[in-house]
This record gives C-alpha cells, structure tokens and sequence, in this order.
C-alpha cells in the first residue's frame, strides 16, 4: 500500500464529510431551532438533484443547474413549510415522523411522475474536469476538490450567518427561547419557514454537487439522510461546529474503513473472503463510532448537556 493511494482515500473520505455538512447543516439548523424531525429531507436532497440535472440538460451551464438546485429545494421546503410542517410545531413527534414521511412517498411518486424510473446524469463542468496536482505527485480530481471547496465555503458562510448577523440572532434566539422573541415582536412563523428554507437549500446544493458523482434518481435521498442523522446525533443537536465535526469524522471513518479492513484481512484469509468481511464491518464503523460517542457524552460532542 503506497502513501498516495492513502492520501487519495483520505481525501475521498475528506470530500464525502464535507458532503455530508452541507446536507446535514440544514438537517441540524431545523432540528435544533424549530424541534421537528423532518424525514422528507431527503427529498430535499433530491429535489435539488433532479432540478441541477434538468437545468444542466437545457443550458449546458453548471452554474445555472447549482442556482436552480438551491432555487427549487428553498421553494420546496417553504411551501412544505408552510402547508403542512406549520401545522405540526405543537404535535407529538410521532406526527412529525409519520407526516414528513408521507411527504417522502409524495416527493418520490411525483419525482418519478415527472422524471419517469430512468436515472439522470449530471456532466462535471469543463473547467472541474480532469485532475490536480498537489504536492508529492498526488493526482486528485478537481471537481472532488471543488466540493471539498464548496463545502468549507459554506460551513464560513453558517458561522458567520449565525454569529455575526441580525437574522443569526433572531435564529439562536428562536433555539433558546421562541415564546420570549415572540413577545419581542419577531415574525416566528416567517423565521421558521426562513429556517426551514435555508435548510431546505443546502439539501438541495448537497444533492446538485453530488450528482455529478453518482446518477440522480429517485430515492437518492434517503441513505444520506440516515447518514446526515448519524452526524447531528454525533455532534450535537443544533450545533454546527458540532455537525462539521462529526461530518469529517464519518467521512473519513466510513472511507479509511473501508479501504483498511479488506486489506487487513487480506493478510490472514482469502482476498475473496477479506473483501467481503471487511466491507461489513467498515459499513459498522460508523454507528460503531456514534454508540462511542454517545456512551462518553450522551450529548454528542458539541451538544448542550440537559
């Protein structure tokens, strides 16, 4: 096993945990400002999938299909908002649960109503096409990077929103206490689909770059939801340092895993058998990682403690 090829798969694992933060911030921003467990984010993901690759087959621009991606999962999330999660501020969250997923059974019916059951392909631009070469001879696909880019870009842009900004307030302050800035004279119901929106569009932006890595097709969503859940629980509730953290820390468990194990297998069994053992345990690792950090801080890493 040479250094490159680890330093190659470190960087896979670097840009699938980037991939990851921009899905699972708007994830956390919801969950931890409006409490509500939204299954259908997922759908959000692909919403903003299918709307890149439509947008890319008409124009040929990359830019317009991001712009349509983050365009059609903010309008998404707020008529969603709006139509039915409004409705379920004061609910169980079993209704929270069961309503969102029925809002995934729509999305997908209506995505293959319009789209039809055949998968959409999403060409890399011209200009993030081919590889880089980085020091010590390393060649690594610059589109990769440029998610790894985009994605440190927005995880600078939520702290500074939240932090620095007026709205960031409003939105930290909706977290602690949505009765008292309420009295206060903000709009909570225009916060919160702003929220929900915000949230929304970074689902969508997580889906539009990764389309170009994989097919867009429905149900794309719902595995990286699962994982996106795995990253706030690790992290924290409502924290999205805590989110950015435990995204590189799935990212490169779940890609080191699963590089390492069959190797190491190798050495004592058949590659045949090595590669299969290995590959189950390495798709382990990362809920292996989460009861860890759960037992040493039940909170996850950057969570308030109750």
């Amino acid at each position: 096993m040479s250094m490159i090829l680890l330093i190659e798969q470190a960087l896979n694992g670097l840009q699938f945990g980037v991939m990851l933060f921009v899905m699972a911030a708007g994830l956390t921003l919801v969950f931890g400002v409006m409490g509500l467990i939204n299954l259908a984010h997922g759908s959000l993901y692909m919403i903003g999938a299918f709307a890149a690759a439509t947008v890319a087959g008409l124009t040929g621009s990359f830019l317009l299909a991001l712009a349509a991606s983050l365009a059609a999962a903010a309008a998404a999330g707020a008529i969603v908002e709006i139509a039915v999660i409004r409705r379920l501020y004061a609910r169980d969250h079993l209704d929270q649960v069961l309503a969102t997923f029925a809002l995934i059974l729509i999305f997908s019916e209506g995505t293959r109503w319009l789209f039809g059951s055949f998968p959409l392909f999403l060409d890399t631009p011209d200009w993030l096409s081919g590889p880089v070469e980085l020091p010590g001879g390393i060649l690594y696909p610059a589109y990769r990077l440029g998610i790894i880019g985009v994605g440190l870009a927005v995880a600078l842009g939520l702290y500074l929103l939240i932090s620095r900004t007026r709205l960031g307030i409003r939105i930290r302050a909706g977290e602690s206490d949505r009765e008292m800035i309420a009295a206060l004279g903000v709009d909570i119901s225009k916060l919160y689909t702003l929220v929900f929106a915000l949230g929304a569009a970074l689902a969508g932006l997580a889906g539009a770059l990764v389309g170009a890595i994989q097919s867009v097709q429905v149900g794309m969503g719902e595995p990286v939801l699962i994982l996106a859940f795995v990253v706030i629980v690790i992290g924290g509730i409502g924290s999205i340092k805590g989110a950015l953290v435990a995204s590189l820390l799935v990212g490169l468990t779940d890609t080191m895993g699963g590089f390492l194990l069959p190797i190491a297998f190798a050495q004592v069994m058949e590659p045949a058998n090595a590669m299969l053992l290995g590959s189950a345990l390495a798709s382990m690792l990362i809920y292996i990682l989460m009861a860890v950090v759960l037992i040493v801080r039940p909170s996850g890493l950057f969570g308030v403690r109750s």
